[in-house]
């Protein structure tokens, strides 16, 4: 799929659907659910599922379920498209998601946010060695 950049020139949009298939797997892991589970509680079936795994894009009905089924936004997920409105970093938006979450104490979410911050940091591509 493509778009034009605004200069006349067609900027490339793709479906990130590896990083897809991660968060969902977060979202499955965080609810201790099986693949199957996912499958039944989505009503997208296993094999869209498993096709997923191998890296395969999910047809636009069983993106839609999924996407509803997570709480995802589809638009996390599109590279090439470059958001107009102020966005925050990653990290900001990890840590507000840790501190919402009804799972963790206060102190459980800062020592996760401090674990990622450091791999962050250590992994990130920008940094200066």
């Amino acid at each position: 799929m493509q778009g034009s950049n605004g200069r006349g020139m067609v900027a490339k949009v793709e479906f990130d659907v590896e990083s897809f298939y991660a968060a969902l797997d977060s979202q499955r892991q965080s609810q201790r659910l099986t693949w199957k589970q996912v499958a039944a509680q989505s009503e997208v079936s296993a094999s869209t599922l498993t096709r997923m795994a191998q890296g395969r894009r999910p047809d636009v009905d069983s993106l839609a379920a999924l996407l509803k089924w997570s709480g995802l936004q589809a638009e996390s997920f599109v590279k090439g498209v470059r958001d107009t409105r102020t966005q925050s970093d990653p990290l900001t938006q990890i840590t507000a998601y840790l501190r919402a979450d009804r799972n963790l104490t206060p102190e459980g979410a800062a020592a996760l946010e401090a674990i990622l911050k450091a791999g962050y940091e250590r992994l990130r591509k920008d940094r200066i060695d």
